[in-house]
């Protein structure tokens, strides 16, 4: 059996992934930076490295059959934005160019993400739940982090219309345990655990289970199509009920909350990421992209995942629990 490469696979999505793979009896080795997750199987080979490496890639790639991409910057702020173009769109360009000359390489899955099926300003007319066909372009995007996946899913495309086995999986907002940064929407999750803001957006999120994910993008491995992109989401929710869900799962009486227009929104995070910028160094509460993202956001679709490669979520309580666990 070939070995499987997981790239970024001590971050919280990868870590998951590493560990359904492991479970499988798949060969599983690691390239990070960050410390291989705690929990890891003792058989997994871990790789101290980077994606901008070639050299490490290339080590990494050696033997290899399935290679899983998911190696990036996850957050929406950055105090040097440009970390995001490097790392996400030119780190993506080393793991496509070495994979391309890797004998017998059956398959590549590359790890994108909603965030680029949605544009800003959304337009006047939102679609009720958005698919595969969203394509908003790049300068509609919601923020650095944004355009540069965006850039590493078309060179990802590219590379498959040139003959590479690739398949791109869109993942929506994962949540669930062992999220050491946090990201995100983990993060959320935190901030309204905690009681939260008294002032939130009039906006729809779609939450899906990290392990859902981790089992979707080895389907995606799998029984994927070649050159395809396929969502990997969970259940569409607004943001008021989220929190009356949490709220009722932290054991407490619903705090009352009222929606905040979205032009105060977004006025509120370019003065705190200007703080962030400037004076903190820490990131945001909420970035401007975030706000974006979320103001243009309209539900999302996993029916063709769910057609082509057999993918499931599970019940939305039961991963809040897990998450706020």
């Amino acid at each position: 059996m070939g070995i499987t490469l997981v790239t970024g696979g001590s971050g919280f999505i990868g870590g998951h992934l590493v560990a359904a793979l492991a479970a499988r009896g798949a060969r599983v080795r690691i390239l990070d930076l960050q410390e291989p997750p705690n929990d890891a199987p003792p058989d997994v080979e871990f790789q101290r490295g980077s994606i901008l490496d070639a050299a490490a890639v290339v080590r990494a790639l050696e033997g290899v059959e399935r290679v899983y991409h998911l190696a990036a910057v996850a957050t929406l702020w950055d105090r040097d934005p440009t970390v995001f173009d490097r790392v996400n769109r030119q780190g993506t360009r080393v793991v496509l160019d070495a994979a391309a000359r890797v004998p017998g390489l059956r398959r590549v899955v590359h790890c994108s993400t909603e965030a680029v099926m949605i544009g800003h300003p959304p337009p006047r007319r939102l679609p009720q739940r958005l698919d595969e066909s969203a394509d908003p372009g790049l300068e509609a995007l919601a923020g650095p982090y944004c355009r540069s996946k965006y850039i590493a899913e078309r060179d990802a495309l590219a590379a498959a219309a040139q003959g590479l086995p690739v398949v791109v999986v869109n993942p929506t907002a994962p949540i669930g345990p062992g999220d050491r940064l946090p990201t995100p929407p983990n993060a959320m999750l935190r901030l309204f655990r905690r009681g939260g803001p008294r002032l939130i957006l009039d906006c729809v999120l779609n939450l899906v289970d990290v392990r859902d994910v981790a089992q979707g993008m080895i389907l995606a491995a799998e029984r994927g199509r070649v050159g395809e992109r396929y969502i990997l989401g969970g259940v569409d929710i607004g943001l008021g009920d989220l929190v009356r869900r949490i709220d009722q799962l932290c054991g407490r009486q619903p705090i009352r909350r009222h929606p905040v227009p979205p032009a105060l929104a977004l006025g509120a995070a370019r003065a705190e990421e200007w703080l962030s910028d400037h004076v903190t160094g820490r990131p945001p509460t909420a970035s401007v992209t975030g706000v974006r993202l979320a103001l243009g956001g309209g539900g999302f679709d996993s029916g063709k995942a769910m057609r082509e490669l057999g993918y499931t979520v599970r019940p939305l309580e039961a991963s809040l629990r897990a998450a706020l666990d």
